[in-house]
């Protein structure tokens, strides 16, 4: 006597089929991405300041963009990575000038190849993101307060010992100096295509994306940051190092804090103090924009770069369409609420239909 199967039901597997054979629809899998809302806001602003902006679509002004989108998105990437963690770096902003002034100061005063000077600060600006880790897996407080506390202990150490060294609140210049054309090479220089001229952050911008990427969706290490995020005592209790991770994550922000300051430092020949305020908000809220949310255990590195690629096209449409640039901060609270609103939207059909 032959038993007759019981009918599938609609969406899920059959029984006795393992749920991880099945195959996902193209949709549903681009449904569940978190930096779908982020593109099509990027497809929308691209068109609006496409038909506003007559010069918008022109080779020079996408470079510009994409310039202006590169020196943002450098952080954002290693930002988006600590959010999805569930963690917070206030202090970002301020390190970027920090790096940059501990290779300036460093190479004048000790008139050493600046070679020394960028290799300083790099040891300098990662042991800043140790402390910044170590803090807080040691004191269990929450990041925001520890970062706050360094934010503020950076900006009064960048103004404290720029006035001290050179008596000014810049640097000395270091233009002069053996090593700068290479290092400007590495950090600052500029690649010539026809008539676009694109700079080397835009090479360092995505390839921080594809790194992070990878080790995301591909390396251990990416699943303990969403581990960590979803809920660090649920992760520890599964053995996920947890206090390692984040760590980790804090260090990921220094290094690009480094290869920025570098940047900013190298473009320039001298650095001003008090650069920086205010920028660490800028890159939450283009991790935010990319599709991070802000309790953790959610978002990618792409989307990070959709959300930085928005920040470049609105600060520049906004000059190439000939509008007051004081409307700039307007438009971009404009599109952190849409954009999160878009995301929650997403992110809601994506939960309904798996």
């Amino acid at each position: 006597m032959s038993a007759t199967a019981p009918p599938a039901t609609p969406g899920r597997a059959p029984e006795g089929t393992d749920e991880r054979l099945l195959r996902t629809s193209p949709l549903r899998r681009l449904m569940g991405r978190p930096e779908l809302g982020s593109v099509v806001g990027a497809v929308a602003v691209f068109v609006f300041f496409s038909v506003f902006a007559d010069s918008f679509l022109k080779a020079s002004s996408f470079s510009t963009v994409l310039y202006a989108a590169s020196t943002l998105g450098i952080m954002a990437v290693p930002v988006a990575l600590l959010m999805i963690g569930g963690e917070f770096d206030l202090s970002a902003g301020v390190l970027v000038t920090t790096s940059a002034l501990v290779s300036s100061m460093f190479s004048y005063q000790m008139t050493a190849n600046v070679w020394v000077g960028v290799g300083v600060s790099l040891l300098v600006t990662l042991a800043v993101g140790a402390f910044n880790g170590f803090m807080l897996t040691r004191t269990k407080l929450p990041s925001f307060i520890i970062t706050l506390g360094t934010f503020l202990m950076l900006t009064g150490l960048n103004l404290g010992f720029t006035k001290l060294i050179s008596g000014t609140v810049s640097t000395k210049t270091i233009g002069d100096m053996e090593g700068f054309d290479s290092a400007r090479k590495l950090f600052a220089s500029e690649l010539t295509l026809g008539d676009v001229t694109l700079k080397v952050t835009i090479l360092w911008w995505f390839a921080l994306v594809a790194v992070a990427t990878w080790i995301l969706l591909r390396t251990r290490f990416g699943n303990w940051i969403f581990a960590v995020g979803g809920g660090a005592d649920a992760a520890r209790a599964v053995g996920v190092p947890v206090d390692r991770t984040r760590i980790g994550l804090y260090m990921g922000v220094a290094f690009a804090a480094w290869v920025s300051g570098q940047h900013l430092l190298f473009s320039f020949d001298v650095v001003q103090s008090g650069e920086g305020v205010g920028n660490e908000l800028t890159y939450i809220i283009a991790a935010v924009i990319g599709g991070c949310l802000i309790t953790g255990g959610y978002g990618s590195a792409v989307g990070s770069a959709v959300g930085a690629f928005i920040f470049g096209m609105t600060s520049k449409g906004i000059v190439y369409a000939e509008w007051n640039p004081d409307w700039f901060k307007f438009f971009l609270g404009a599109m952190l609420l849409l954009a999160t609103l878009l995301n929650a939207w997403v992110r809601k059909r994506a939960e309904a239909t798996s």
